[in-house]
């Protein structure tokens, strides 16, 4: 039996290494988009697979018996493609996903990147902190009047706005460091992604603790008839009784 865990968050990681400690064959995949990351334990390959096709060339070749999708609630392209190329080849797949943040009255939620961008031009405050990933930056590139404190983990590759202070960081992060930061760059409005988890929420704390505003950018729908679970033991029990792991 062999699972092919689509990965690059902690739920993958944390899978993979429970799939090892059960005896399991089990390849996690890494998109290749961060230069340092962290990898998970077991057989790990990195890059794209060249769409649906080649996923499902993938599935085919290597015998895979299952997927799990663990990918970044945001990974969008990749889990469509997993659900297209799973089902193609005939291979079960499950959807590893943390649950999204409850929603709060005090957020303005919006629908994707670009919308974020226009609810941010028409702030009337100065100071922005934006920590949705160096790829969505390009959006806010034509804002010069607002000024952005960008924090990623890797530099962002394409267009920034004009007053951009980069902060290189990757989390978990504390509530005393995000109230500190906030104050220290005057933040007045909080752009982020409802990425759910522990390991980044603290600035939502301390956004409500210091009055900032909160623009919260939701998840892309997954795709119809997704089987969704939110841990990784409800995985493994998934991959039981899907006969992929059993023995």
């Amino acid at each position: 039996m062999r699972i092919l865990v689509l990965g690059g968050t902690g739920e993958a990681r944390a899978l993979a290494a429970a799939l090892v400690a059960d005896g399991m064959d089990v390849i996690s995949s890494l998109a290749g988009r961060v230069q340092q990351p962290r990898r998970p334990e077991g057989s790990v390959r990195i890059g794209g697979f060249g769409g649906v096709d080649g996923l499902a060339a993938f599935l085919r070749d290597d015998d895979i018996t299952a997927v799990v999708d663990a990918t970044h609630p945001f990974a969008a392209t990749i889990t469509r493609n997993a659900a297209i190329g799973a089902e193609q080849v005939g291979v079960p797949r499950l959807v590893l996903r943390r649950p999204g943040w409850d929603i709060q009255s005090s957020w303005q939620v919006v629908a994707d990147m670009p919308a974020a961008a226009r609810a941010v031009r028409t702030w009337s405050g100065e100071s922005v902190f934006l920590t949705t990933g160096r790829r969505d930056l390009a959006v806010f590139a034509d804002d010069d009047r607002h000024r952005f404190l960008v924090r990623t983990v890797d530099p962002p590759e394409g267009p920034v706005p004009p007053q951009t202070t980069l902060l290189l960081d990757r989390g978990p992060y504390t509530l005393d460091g995000e109230r500190a930061l906030l104050r220290e760059y005057g933040v007045g409005l909080l752009v982020t992604k409802n990425s759910g988890g522990s390991m980044t929420a603290a600035k939502l704390q301390a956004a409500r603790e210091l009055s900032v505003l909160v623009v919260m950018v939701q998840r892309p729908p997954l795709p119809e008839g997704s089987e969704v679970v939110a841990t990784v033991a409800d995985a493994l029990a998934w991959i039981i009784r899907s006969g992929s792991g059993a023995g």
